[in-house]
């Protein structure tokens, strides 16, 4: 018990969420990527990505602990304060809303600032950053394990979907997911953001291919 105590992220630290950077730390430690690395060989912090750690919950410290992969693309996206400007979309969105049920090697994450395509590092997996106006999505919130953000709704991830069912490279999972979410979607809302976001067209389009309208 004593090596888990010794081991615990500080809580000043989780405030912003639970994926950190050094520099988030430089107000705790004098040398923060020094105890990074202490607390990573304990097992209070998980590598995702050069730079990026997970604080692994208290009950998995010292265990094979991996995080979903769209809860830490969520996280990883929201590091530095940028909470707000961050939203899970596409098959990631589809993934959340259960219209995917197998994992998936890519995560789609829209952001306010042009970000890089991040490779993570505990798996093969990457990270696709999207540049989008959040603030004009339908959004809701979202509770993962390594914090709260934003998820597009199931109307506006059926739009991003039709939209760009290439964009994360699983073009069939997207397919899938546009035919379990068609049902489960409130058609006038989806047909209204359509039109706001001028997708009006590839929407009814879609919806008479799958006999909704």
């Amino acid at each position: 018990m004593g090596v888990h105590v010794a081991a615990r992220v500080p809580p000043a630290l989780l405030s912003g969420g639970r994926v950190l950077r050094p520099v988030d730390a430089r107000d705790v430690y004098s040398n923060p990527r020094a105890e990074f690395a202490r607390l990573e060989r304990r097992g209070a912090l998980h590598r995702l990505a050069p730079g990026l750690f997970a604080a692994v919950p208290d009950d998995a410290v010292g265990g094979d602990w991996l995080p979903p992969l769209e809860a830490a693309a969520l996280a990883i996206a929201a590091t530095g304060g940028h909470t707000g400007e961050t939203a899970l979309m596409g098959i990631s969105a589809a993934r959340v809303h259960a219209a995917i049920p197998r994992a998936l090697g890519v995560a789609v994450v829209a952001v306010e600032r042009h970000r890089r395509t991040l490779q993570l590092t505990d798996r093969n997996a990457e990270v696709l950053f999207v540049r989008r106006d959040v603030a004009r999505l339908d959004v809701q919130r979202y509770q993962t394990e390594l914090g709260q953000g934003w998820v597009t709704t199931v109307e506006q991830t059926l739009l991003d979907l039709i939209a760009r069912p290439d964009l994360g490279g699983a073009p069939d999972a997207a397919r899938e997911a546009i035919a379990a979410l068609l049902p489960r979607a409130d058609t006038g809302l989806l047909l209204e953001l359509a039109a706001a976001q001028r997708r009006r067209g590839a929407v009814e389009q879609a919806l008479a291919h799958h006999g909704t309208v």
